[in-house]
């Protein structure tokens, strides 16, 4: 039966490489913790009597360690567990609020002057009709924006 010790076969190479992985993972954890432990140590020497004063480096290295190992939240003992997902959390909506930060574009300061020189000539037209005629002019800005920058 050829197809049986193939199988066998398969499966004791599966068995090896899983056995491989899963004991790279733990060497991971086990070097994540080391790491986590020994820093908590430096953190206890540096300290004078007192309240613990945690620098951003610290923070940043525990939020590192807790989003590529979560199993370090067990062993934390500085701070509280849930301290270390807020700071995560925060570094994730300051990340995206910086990510998102670009907001309107700027106008050059000679097409506000453009808009409000067709305004001040022409008082019965409207936003509409002096984006069209910017449009015209291949100045490409919203009707929002030519609004905002007509006097009123």
């Amino acid at each position: 039966m050829p197809g049986r010790s193939v199988t066998a076969c398969s499966l004791s190479v599966r068995r090896f490489f899983h056995g491989s992985l899963v004991g790279f993972a733990a060497a991971r954890n086990w070097r994540l913790e080391v790491v986590a432990l020994r820093h908590q140590l430096a953190v206890l020497r540096r300290q004078r009597p007192g309240r613990l004063r945690l620098f951003a480096f610290d923070r940043l290295l525990w939020i590192w360690l807790y989003r590529v190992w979560p199993g370090c939240l067990n062993i934390i003992v500085l701070v509280k567990p849930a301290t270390v997902v807020q700071w995560h959390r925060q570094g994730f909506r300051l990340y995206w609020r910086w990510r998102s930060r670009s907001g309107r574009p700027s106008v050059d300061r000679e097409v506000r002057d453009l808009i409000q020189q067709l305004n001040s000539a022409n008082p019965l037209w409207g936003a509409p009709r002096i984006h069209g005629e910017l449009l015209k002019l291949g100045i490409e800005v919203s009707q929002a924006t030519v609004a905002k920058y007509m006097v009123r």
